[in-house]
């Protein structure tokens, strides 16, 4: 019984790790954080960036059973129209915000709903929404983000999870992906 229970968790983590990673697109406004939040996890450093023009791709393992292949698309206002050419074949959306901006809540939502009612979007692609900059002053925390950004609005029609996460530091950015690392595991089946 033992054996079988071990082979299974082994079929299970193959899907990940030693097989070819998962695809993920990392999307947000500029200014959110998400090369910051790319290089925590592929370096375990916080690193001084840019802003991103065109992409960064990295192939990330932030612990033995994940392995994912992310794509860090820049942010900026006249960049985003070329956001759709990296849909196609997405196993894993990853949507950073900066949770302290009130200011720009409105346009992450409609550029969210945009991304996830594209033609060439994958349907009902895992997404993890990063609240990040949780230690800035007046951050809203994951349910307040979730509310500002209309999540319960997607029915169903794609599994979401919202983490706080403050990128500098790494709090919460493993916490994300061990949840869509899961939330990819349940759309494969």
């Amino acid at each position: 019984m033992g054996l079988m229970i071990s082979k299974l968790g082994d079929i299970l983590m193959s899907s990940f790790k030693g097989g070819n990673p998962s695809r993920i697109l990392m999307l947000g406004l500029d200014a959110a954080g998400k090369t910051t939040i790319l290089y925590k996890l592929k370096l375990n450093e916080t690193v001084t960036t840019i802003p991103t023009i065109g992409f960064n791709v990295e192939e990330v393992s932030p612990n033995r059973q994940v392995s994912f292949t992310v794509w860090d698309v820049g942010g900026q206002d006249k960049i985003r129209c070329l956001w759709r050419h990296y849909y196609q074949g997405t196993e894993g959306l990853i949507f950073v915000v900066d949770s302290a901006d009130r200011s720009r809540f409105e346009e992450a939502r409609e550029e969210l709903f945009a991304i996830l009612e594209s033609d060439e979007m994958t349907r009902g692609v895992p997404l993890c929404v990063i609240a990040n900059k949780q230690d800035l002053p007046g951050s809203l925390s994951p349910s307040s983000l979730a509310d500002a950004l209309c999540l319960h609005k997607l029915n169903g029609r794609n599994p979401w999870h919202v983490q706080a996460a403050q990128a500098t530091t790494g709090q919460g950015l493993y916490e994300c992906v061990d949840e869509l690392a899961s939330m990819i595991k349940k759309s494969k089946r």
